[in-house]
């Protein structure tokens, strides 16, 4: 059921998720994130996440309602300019389209195995803190076939409002596992016979393509800054490197992540 208030004042209290999205500590302590832009809102809509609210223009109300009247839950929708909207939310929007969406319940690593197929295909994620760096993590590892994302307890989540766009509402499809330890879960993934294979741009070992990829396997990425953690490092499988020239460091980690999963669907011909 959709609500629409028109709104001729910014002080009300419902809005506050929108005054506060810098403050993505109180997002993640309410189990919230926000959807910005008229894809991801869309995507969002087309989601089986639980929308709290829309703000935007009118005419974005007009062309969701097809969508809106498919969805199970009251839908509180805010109608305003969109002048108005940013001077609400503190920033330049170019379509002036924000939604706010529950976070779900996230399933554990044991229910992910229960529910996935060989060969798997993981993707773990520590120290990544830049947001649109994960947004485009994400993105990538839903296009090319990832079951789970693993996400380090040093990583910043997925549901931030710029991971969320940058990802275009990849994280919406993409099951993602929120972990205490990763050094830890990379264990018990080795003792089920899942391999795990470090994205490590100065591997003196092997390079990608010499990787075994075809069977069970978890990817790992570390920052662009320090890349993973020796102690990490030290506990994959395997860690194997994109081969480049010397005047080239490294790749965005996005970019790092794309060619990998790239490699692992050619070698299981699934490309």
């Amino acid at each position: 059921m959709l609500q629409v208030q028109y709104i001729h004042t910014l002080d009300l209290p419902e809005l506050e998720p929108y005054r506060t999205m810098k403050r993505q500590l109180d997002h993640r302590q309410q189990r919230i994130f926000v959807a910005e832009g008229e894809k991801v809102v869309r995507r969002l809509l087309d989601s089986r996440f639980t929308v709290v609210s829309l703000l935007l223009p009118e005419k974005w109300l007009r062309a969701y309602e097809p969508l809106l009247e498919r969805r199970p839950e009251v839908i509180q929708a805010y109608v305003a300019e969109k002048e108005d909207l940013e001077r609400l939310t503190g920033f330049t929007m170019y379509q002036g389209v924000l939604a706010v969406g529950r976070i779900p319940p996230l399933p554990s690593l044991s229910e992910i195995l229960d529910s996935t197929a060989s060969p798997r295909l993981f993707v773990a994620l520590e120290g990544i803190t830049n947001a649109q760096n994960l947004g485009g993590l994400v993105r990538n590892s839903a296009a090319f076939g990832a079951q789970a994302l693993l996400v380090g307890e040093t990583s910043s989540s997925p549901f931030l409002r710029r991971a969320v766009r940058s990802s275009m509402g990849a994280i919406f499809e993409l099951p993602v596992v929120e972990l205490d330890n990763l050094t830890a879960t990379l264990r018990d993934l080795q003792s089920k016979g899942i391999r795990t294979i470090a994205a490590h741009p100065h591997s003196d070992r092997r390079v990608l393509s010499q990787a075994q990829l075809t069977r069970d396997c978890c990817l790992i990425f570390g920052s662009e800054g320090d890349g993973l953690t020796p102690a990490l490092l030290e506990a994959c499988d395997d860690a194997v490197a994109i081969p480049m020239p010397p005047a080239v460091d490294s790749l965005n980690v996005g970019s790092a992540a794309a060619v990998f999963l790239y490699e692992v669907n050619r070698q299981r011909g699934t490309m």
